[in-house]
């Protein structure tokens, strides 16, 4: 339905003569636009659960877990139990970031969830070398968090659409 919507603005914005250029810009904007808001929305998700993280799972005694500093020369005093917010962080910030921009974009909707899926990855990599954790969370973080969550993200938001 909102793709007929938009084939017949775009009609509708030719025949009053605009130009092709001016309508592609409009489509990439709009696309642009809602990556930033699911990259938002994600990151929002993310960034609430990393706050709630000490107070799930209490950092060792003595960790200050407010800086990357304090983290890396802490990291050692971590134990598995510790990442299971930080990955659970990443995967539902990523997730819900891809959904929210899937279920709301006219079209290109699984591209649009891919690319905050690989923004949220480049952050993830970032990540991991400001903060060097296990290798084991390392991979596990970048190989199930990021484009993974942006795929199921896209087939929870085909089943809602679907029901529509």
């Amino acid at each position: 339905y909102s793709v007929s919507l938009r084939t017949r603005e775009i009609g509708i914005r030719l025949a009053l003569g605009a130009r092709r250029g001016e309508i592609v810009g409009m489509v990439v904007t709009q696309g642009m636009k809602l990556a930033l808001a699911g990259i938002a929305i994600g990151g929002g998700v993310n960034m609430a659960l990393i706050a709630l993280s000490p107070s799930l799972i209490p950092p060792p005694p003595g960790v200050d877990v407010s800086s990357a500093e304090a983290l890396s020369k802490a990291m050692h005093l971590f134990e598995p139990r510790h990442f299971i917010i930080p990955f659970l962080a990443h995967a539902v910030g990523t997730l819900a970031g891809a959904l929210v921009a899937y279920l709301v974009a006219a079209s290109y909707k699984a591209q649009i969830a891919y690319v905050i899926g690989a923004v949220f990855l480049c952050g993830g990599v970032a990540a991991s070398f400001m903060i060097p954790a296990p290798t084991w969370f390392v991979a596990l973080d970048l190989l199930a968090a990021y484009l993974p969550m942006a795929w199921l993200g896209i087939q929870i938001g085909a089943r809602i659409k679907a029901r529509e």
